[in-house]
């Protein structure tokens, strides 16, 4: 092919394979959320529109029994309104499994960041094998699940054991995301600057450092709390009793209810993936600075 052929035919070609690549990717989440809104699902396309009757029963608004049973609700806080108390009512497993993952997402942050500018600014013995078991949790979470129950029988059947669970199994995904983020910096320059300026090494790294870093941290953040508010298999081994974390939850709806109530438990999964997203983003372009005021 010609230069000239090339660049005439060239970016309509990259940008035809973009958008068939975008939408062969996007389709089945637009047809599963869609099919939420519908009566039945029995052959290529759902069929019986509208109604929200797959949502309420997801939703726990709707009598639900056995397998099938729905979310329950737990109060998030109260409110005194005149002589009464009002309570504000929220899906327990939605509550339960967002405050797991955040909560593994925190435990990422105190840990990985630390963990990947160590390895990103320092040369020092053993760096290569501090570096390997960074990324050391980067395993199945059957196989994590099963170590972490006999290692910790006791935590194990706890709501801190599945959070410090998420962690570990997350871990890799911060400490990689931020790692590459600091090495692209001019760390030893940005450092020293800040130390000739009379900044502590603490001050340094939390006023200089790490909101140079902001973009690899939420980003790393999103990756963990995402994969975290999913992880199955590390919840299937794990949890023993009480509210069911959010992956589990979405199995039991889909191995036993119709096409269209897992349509819409896995709609509402979604939607929280792009909320939670959508606020880590916002918190990383307007609150994700320790500088202050």
């Amino acid at each position: 092919m010609t230069p000239s052929l090339s660049r005439r035919f060239g970016r309509s070609v990259v940008t035809l394979t973009l958008f068939a690549t975008v939408a062969f990717l996007i389709a089945p989440i637009v047809l599963t959320v869609v099919a939420s809104f519908a009566t039945s699902w029995t052959g290529v396309l759902p069929s019986g529109f509208v109604t929200f009757e797959n949502w309420r029963a997801v939703l726990g608004l709707a009598d639900t029994i056995g397998s099938q049973r729905s979310m329950g609700w737990s109060p998030l806080f109260s409110l005194p309104l005149g002589g009464e108390t009002l309570s504000v009512l929220v899906p327990a497993e939605l509550a339960f499994s967002i405050g797991l993952a955040l909560g593994g997402v925190l435990i990422n942050l105190v840990v990985g960041v630390p963990i990947a500018y160590a390895v990103s600014r320092y040369e020092f013995p053993g760096k290569e094998w501090v570096n390997a078991v960074s990324v050391l949790p980067l395993v199945p979470g059957v196989i994590l699940g099963v170590a972490f129950l006999r290692a910790y029988p006791d935590l194990s059947a706890t709501s801190f054991g599945l959070i410090v669970g998420y962690s570990l199994l997350k871990a890799p995904f911060m400490v990689m995301a931020v790692q590459s983020e600091f090495e692209s910096m001019p760390l030893r320059q940005l450092e020293e600057s800040a130390r000739s300026l009379g900044a502590s090494w603490p001050r340094a790294f939390l006023t200089v450092i790490v909101p140079n870093a902001r973009s690899g941290i939420v980003s790393g953040a999103i990756i963990c709390w995402a994969l975290a508010a999913a992880e199955f298999n590390f919840s299937y081994i794990v949890w023993a009793k009480g509210t069911q974390p959010l992956a589990l939850f979405l199995q039991r709806h889909i191995s036993n209810s119709s096409f269209t109530k897992a349509a819409a438990a896995v709609s509402m999964f979604f939607f929280i993936i792009v909320a939670v997203t959508l606020l880590l983003q916002r918190v990383g372009r307007r609150g994700f600075d320790t500088r202050g005021s």
